[in-house]
């Protein structure tokens, strides 16, 4: 499972301490895989004609799986009572599903600061599909928005990985479209052979790939660099593709995704320099959480 580091301009808490969270994130998530998983082996195991059997003296030394991250941050106990999926890949996209949360709950707060979450990232399924398909050693920035010369910058999706970075903008139209690969400025559309134009993607990736090269230069990193226009649901048509820059159709989807989640490497620390040097330049809207703001009241009214 991906890191999210940074989403749009909210604040993240890899932001306040990039070197540590990324190594914590994959600790605990498979300390809480292996919990999980043993939950649902030891219910498997007490399974009799379908019915599942667990004595609540039992149920008691199950472990908390669901502590994750910090002690403050668990599942509403409403979830307490739950019946585990049947089959060990159910169990995964089960054990994903809730760590989402999790994960926007990092990338939107800090320990005394917060950003007003947009719900609608609970269901983003573009967001999800990076978050739930790549290795834990991807970081990733969601269009995060940069503070770059007294001007805001809006950038594409980033990966982070331990070998390059990776900058994606997704073109994702009816699966009935082709998509016309033409110049820098202009790209089309085609169904039943009528074409229409749309920007090209190649100008928001060439930005955001500007604004990193000069971000990393300044901090004398280097890395290298790819610049990819991902299409899930359409075929790319294209004569040549351009330095440093893939096209991913439909058709090469499945072998470019099956590329990165066998990307076996560990955390680098030039990675991680990288993403602490890019978050320095992204732009962050919070304001104080309630709770420290009471806590402030009282500690001064006594």
């Amino acid at each position: 499972m991906a890191q999210l580091i940074k989403l749009e301009n909210y604040i993240s808490r890899y932001e306040k301490d990039p070197f540590h969270y990324p190594g914590q994130f994959t600790r605990l998530k498979q300390e809480n895989w292996k919990k999980l998983l043993q939950t649902w082996e030891y219910q498997k195991e007490t399974v009799f004609n379908n019915n599942v059997i667990i004595e609540e003296e039992e149920q008691s030394s199950i472990p908390k799986w669901r502590r994750f991250f910090t002690k403050e941050e668990e599942l509403d106990s409403k979830e307490d009572n739950f019946s585990l999926p049947k089959t060990k890949e159910d169990l995964k996209q089960y054990f994903l599903d809730t760590l989402l949360p999790f994960q926007l709950k990092w990338a939107s707060t800090t320990m005394n600061e917060m950003s007003f979450l947009d719900r609608d990232y609970n269901e983003n399924l573009t967001l999800r599909y990076f978050l739930q398909r790549f290795p834990d050693t991807f970081l990733i920035l969601y269009h995060p928005v940069f503070q770059f010369k007294n001007a805001t910058i809006d950038g594409e999706i980033i990966l982070i990985t331990p070998i390059g970075i990776d900058i994606i903008t997704i073109i994702e139209r009816p699966s009935s479209h082709k998509i016309i690969v033409g110049d820098d400025r202009t790209w089309y559309t085609e169904e039943q052979n009528v074409q229409t134009k749309f920007l090209s993607p190649i100008l928001a990736l060439k930005r955001t790939e500007t604004v990193i090269k000069s971000i990393l230069t300044t901090a004398n990193l280097s890395i290298p660099f790819r610049k990819i226009v991902l299409s899930r649901t359409n075929v790319i048509e294209y004569k040549s593709e351009p330095y440093l820059t893939k096209f991913i159709g439909m058709e090469q989807h499945q072998a470019w995704l099956k590329d990165q989640r066998e990307l076996i490497s560990p955390l680098k620390y030039n990675q991680l320099k990288i993403a602490e040097a890019i978050l320095q330049h992204c732009d962050t809207v919070s304001v104080r959480r309630p709770e420290w703001e009471q806590q402030e009241m009282d500690d001064f009214s006594s």
